[in-house]
């Protein structure tokens, strides 16, 4: 957009637009925006309905007067193609007659005209009652694709930068989502997990208190509740060295050795704790009501299925069971 052409070119190939300044006869227009997408504005409020929100997510706003004939048959399709688009736009309208400042500013001479914001700039638009079909083609080319969609690709954008190592990055792209969609499940699993990998699991433990109240038990949020959990298990355990020691001299001290497997793992030696809850399988199966083996699946639920060591442990087990 310009000072010359607010609208990038796409004005003045319609006819049905109105020259404004004398009102004409008509019924008043622009009421029942309904849903929070669609709002009425003023010129005090400006601000922060349009030039604030776009911030946060691209916002239309129709400049309209009662006596516009083109403006009533614009806004219902304006509106409709909005509802349609699912909240990838917001609409705000401007009644020009009570409120000519800001069109004025914009260098507005007629009506209907609609600007879109972005990022608290006007980035687009277009003058008069469009066809239904050309006001979706502007939301879509000014919203985006589907939110579902722009969602998902935020989701794996963050799993890229956590597994590059850029913890901070993943968390402010996981917040950004959970302000747009605060109930996103995998964003919330994943900004705790990050948390608690930093060592701040009241961090975590208040990230996850944000699930959505009967949340689905996903894979990855019951990993990390296996995570969390063997972490506040294995804190007071004690020297992984004394712990050695014990089980070299009593090779049967089962707890010492179910000791060294959790010390082991909050270690990130994976195959050593699998292979020391093998062992205590192995000798007694049922030592401690078969804790070994429910511990050892605890893990794996950590770990992640496809984890090399789970897979390793899980053919072992497998083998000790059904041999």
């Amino acid at each position: 957009m310009n000072d010359q052409n607010p609208f990038g070119g796409m004005g003045g190939q319609y006819d049905t637009t109105v020259q404004y300044g004398t009102p004409q006869q008509g019924e008043a227009g622009g009421a029942g925006a309904g849903a929070d997408l669609i709002k009425d504005t003023t010129t005090a409020r400006f601000a922060a309905d349009v030039i604030q929100e776009s911030r946060r997510q691209p916002v239309l706003v129709d400049f309209w007067a009662p006596w516009c004939g083109p403006c009533k048959q614009l806004a219902p399709l304006l509106e409709k193609a909005v509802r349609a688009a699912g909240g990838r736009v917001r609409l705000v309208k401007m009644n020009i007659d009570e409120h000519p400042a800001i069109a004025g500013q914009l260098g507005i001479q007629s009506i209907p005209a609609v600007i879109a914001f972005k990022d608290g700039q006007p980035v687009d638009g277009f003058m008069g009652a469009i066809p239904e079909s050309q006001i979706a083609e502007f939301i879509h080319r000014i919203g985006g694709d589907d939110p579902k969609a722009q969602i998902a690709e935020a989701l794996a954008a963050a799993q890229e930068a956590a597994a590059a190592g850029d913890a901070q990055a993943a968390a402010d792209i996981y917040e950004a989502i959970l302000q747009q969609a605060p109930d996103t499940l995998d964003a919330i699993v994943g900004l705790a997990t990050l948390r608690f990998e930093a060592g701040a699991v009241e961090a975590a433990n208040a990230v996850l208190a944000r699930l959505p109240e009967g949340a689905k038990e996903t894979a990855g949020l019951a990993a990390l509740r296996a995570r969390m959990a063997l972490a506040a298990q294995a804190g007071g355990l004690g020297d992984v060295a004394e712990l050695e020691r014990r089980v070299a001299e009593n090779p049967k001290d089962h707890q010492a050795r179910f000791d060294l497997a959790m010390a082991q793992n909050a270690g990130g030696e994976r195959d050593k704790a699998a292979d020391n809850l093998l062992a205590i399988v192995k000798a007694d199966r049922n030592w401690n009501d078969d804790r070994a083996r429910a511990q050892l699946l605890q893990l794996f639920e950590a770990w992640g299925m496809a984890d090399e060591a789970t897979l390793s442990a899980r053919r072992k087990l497998s083998s000790l069971l059904f041999s």
